[in-house]
Parts: C-alpha cells; sequence; structure tokens
C-alpha cells in the first residue's frame, strides 16, 4: 500500500519552497524555486506554485493527502470577486501612511493597529483605490483559495495585523457599520480542514483528487511549529526580515508587538525591517561565505551600523522615517560585512530587550531557523552581543507548514 503524503508550501519574499513529509513525520523530499517577476506581484507567488507543483515526484502527487501553506505575514492585495488580483501586493515592510486619523477611530484602544505597517493601514490604502466591491487578502490566503476555487476564508493568524481579535474572536466594533466590512474573510482558525483541492487543478497537475487543503498560517508561526518551540526558550528568525518570538501565559496588546495563538500556546514577538535583505544589497551568498571566513569574532568594529532595507522600521522601534545607517563602508569588505552582522544582531538584541520590557523576561536559549542560522560566524557575533546561547534548527518554514498539514482537524 503506497504511503500517504502531507505538504507544506512557504511563500516568502524571494521565493517559495515545498516540502513533503511522510506519516512518520519524516522529510521525503523538497524543493525551492525564486519568483519570476517582483515579490510584489501575486502572479510570481502562483508561477512559483505551479512549478513546485509540475516537478513534484509522480508517487507524491498521487498520494498527496493534506496540504497546508504558510507566507509572509502582512502582505495584503486587493483582488476581484473571482480572486484575480487587480493590483500589486502591498509587502509586509511598506508602510502606509494615509489614513491615521481613521485608523484610531475604528480602533479606539487597539494601540497594536494603530501602525502604519498594520494591514488596516494597507486595507485603507487599498480600498481607497480599488473601492468596496472587491476581496482584501494575505499572501497565504489567497494562494489557499487559488487551489480551491474558494477566496471565502482566512486564516486567524495571518488576520491579526487586519483587526482579527484572538480572545473576543471577532473583528473590533468599529468595522461593524463600514461599508467594506464586505471585503474581509471569513476567519477560520490555523490547522482546519477546508475542502478539497479543485478538481480542475488536481488534473492539470496530476495531483490526488482528494487532496484536502488546510488552513496554513504565517511563516514565522510555522517556524515556531517546525522548531518545536518550549516556553524557556526564544525564536529568532533571520530571513529577509528578522523576526524574534517567544511563549507566554496571557495575550497583551501593544503598538508593534504581534501576538499569535500556535499549537494552543500564546506567542509574543515583533519583526523587524532588517535582516538578510540587507545583506544580498552588497553581496553575493558565496561572497558572503568566502568574506566571514575572514572575520575575527573576537573582535568589534565599532562602526555602528543600523542595517534597516531601506527607511523605516516596525520594530523594536515603530517608525516609518527611521532613516538607515550603512556607513562610513571600510576598504575591507570582510570588515563591512562584519560591521553588518554587528548591526543586525544589535536590533535583534534591543528585540529581545523590548520583549523583557513586555513578559518580564528574556529567553535561556535562542533556536535560530532561515537562513541566516546557518552562518556559524554570525551565530558567534550575535552570542557575544545578546550573551544567551544559540542553537541553528536545520528545519525549514515549510516543513512545519506540513507538519501543520498533518495535524489537521476537522
Amino acid at each position: 500500500m503506497p504511503d500517504n503524503f502531507f505538504g507544506g508550501l512557504d511563500f516568502g519574499t524571494s521565493g517559495a519552497r515545498i516540502s513533503i513529509i511522510n506519516l512518520h513525520k519524516e522529510l521525503v523530499y523538497s524543493d525551492s524555486v525564486p519568483y519570476q517577476y517582483s515579490f510584489k506581484n501575486p502572479n510570481s507567488w502562483i508561477n512559483s506554485c505551479e512549478k513546485l507543483l509540475y516537478d513534484l515526484p509522480i508517487q507524491v502527487k498521487s498520494n498527496l493527502d493534506k496540504l497546508a501553506i504558510s507566507g509572509t505575514s502582512g502582505t495584503l492585495t486587493a483582488f476581484n470577486l473571482k480572486g484575480e488580483p487587480i493590483g500589486e501586493a502591498i509587502p509586509y515592510d511598506e508602510a502606509c501612511n494615509e489614513n491615521k486619523i481613521l485608523i484610531e477611530s475604528l480602533t479606539a484602544g487597539e494601540d497594536h493597529l494603530q501602525t502604519p505597517y498594520s494591514s488596516l493601514a494597507k486595507a485603507l490604502k487599498l480600498i481607497d483605490k480599488y473601492g468596496t466591491n472587491i476581496l482584501l487578502r494575505h499572501q497565504s490566503d489567497w494562494i489557499t483559495g487559488w487551489f480551491l476555487k474558494d477566496w471565502t476564508h482566512g486564516e486567524e493568524g495571518n488576520n491579526l495585523k487586519l483587526g482579527w481579535d484572538l480572545t473576543k474572536e471577532s473583528w473590533p466594533e468599529g468595522y461593524l457599520n463600514t461599508s467594506w466590512k464586505k471585503c474581509l474573510p471569513q476567519i477560520i482558525k490555523s490547522g482546519k480542514i477546508l475542502g478539497q483541492v479543485d478538481a480542475g487543478l488536481a488534473e492539470s497537475f496530476n495531483l490526488n483528487k482528494k487532496l484536502i487543503l488546510i488552513s496554513g498560517t504565517t511563516d514565522s508561526n510555522a517556524s515556531i511549529i517546525a522548531s518545536g518551540l518550549e516556553k524557556d526558550n526564544g525564536l529568532t528568525v533571520l530571513g529577509t526580515t528578522i523576526v524574534v518570538k517567544k511563549i507566554i501565559d496571557n495575550p497583551i496588546k501593544e503598538k508593534g508587538i504581534t501576538i499569535h495563538r500556535v499549537s494552543g500556546d500564546w506567542i509574543c514577538g515583533g519583526a523587524s525591517n532588517a535582516g538578510c535583505g540587507i545583506l544580498s544589497q552588497f553581496f553575493s551568498d558565496l561572497e558572503i561565505k568566502e568574506l566571514s571566513r575572514q572575520i575575527n569574532t573576537s573582535k568589534t568594529t565599532s562602526l555602528n551600523l543600523l542595517p534597516l532595507n531601506s527607511r523605516g522600521e516596525r520594530f523594536p522601534i515603530n517608525d516609518s522615517s527611521l532613516e538607515p545607517i550603512l556607513g562610513p563602508r571600510p576598504v575591507s569588505d570582510a570588515l563591512y560585512l562584519h560591521a553588518l552582522f554587528e548591526g543586525l544582531a544589535n536590533i535583534e538584541l534591543k528585540g529581545w530587550e523590548k520583549l523583557r520590557e513586555i513578559t518580564g523576561s528574556l529567553p535561556k536559549k535562542i533556536i535560530t531557523v532561515g537562513g541566516g542560522s546557518k552562518n556559524p560566524h554570525w551565530r558567534k557575533i550575535r552570542e557575544k552581543i545578546i550573551n544567551i546561547p544559540i542553537v541553528s534548527c536545520e528545519k525549514t518554514t515549510s516543513f512545519g507548514t506540513a507538519l501543520l498539514a498533518i495535524n489537521a482537524k476537522q
């Protein structure tokens, strides 16, 4: 009897990845592809998805039982009522300052929503541009809908920045009488069965016609699932941006802080606009690997860089006008890379200090996932600056998303 397989698709800033696991939760297949077009173009996500599906081994295609999808948190797009994109996505790290007064009136007492980086700020900008006869969906929710050809639902974690309240399980009262509430998705918890894949899509890719789609999650929450995070520890995601997360006893609300519910635990955290993305502006992956070997991690550069990808920061400082500090650049490329590593580690440190202010404690150990976690020289610099033991987790975000699929419930 053939094995049953469970899949996780993760859509990041630069590309998509798939992980397939068996009933024993063992990784049996993985693949990744870069986006063909801009990250802001939703067609990039679908083109990458199609390639990953086409390239799946035949045995996996015919025995793929459940599939879940994760994506960047806070990337919002407007679609027509047929689920077709009608413009570019507004990325998670783009500030929308146009409707500050309206946002404050809609979200009285909800400080965490009163930031230009919230999905609510993005939603109001899209509504101003396209009207109210649209669907507003986050990245992974829309791709899940593409598999079903039904864009009714949105997963709770993906929609917190849009205003969904996990404790009340409702939208803010200020939304009730708006003309645009109809644009919002019906919310479903993560890890729930949504339905069977669209028959035509299954036929196009030779997929199991009984493949079940599972409500997904955000990329950082999938990383939490992959890492098996425990209460005394913390999680840092070193991807295009830096994300820090830890388990807390009770939910809290504060500007720049997100609260999620993952596998029954309350998770608080924040996401910077800085991360590995800034490194790729100056160096290739091969150059980073070679230059890292030249770094003397026992020394400091004293260059005090603030390596934001562009103007504006979400966390640990919430300031859409904050400017990067990327110079002066030394003659030595290795020294400059060292300084960038230090700058990113200082942002991570301030993130953990911010969470300590809110939660009362620092993690005893930091588990790191993402591309940056594989660099041992950066890890030593981080340990020196943050002064907390750091370990790397080899399991990917898409692996965590596959675990979400295998553990799915009705």
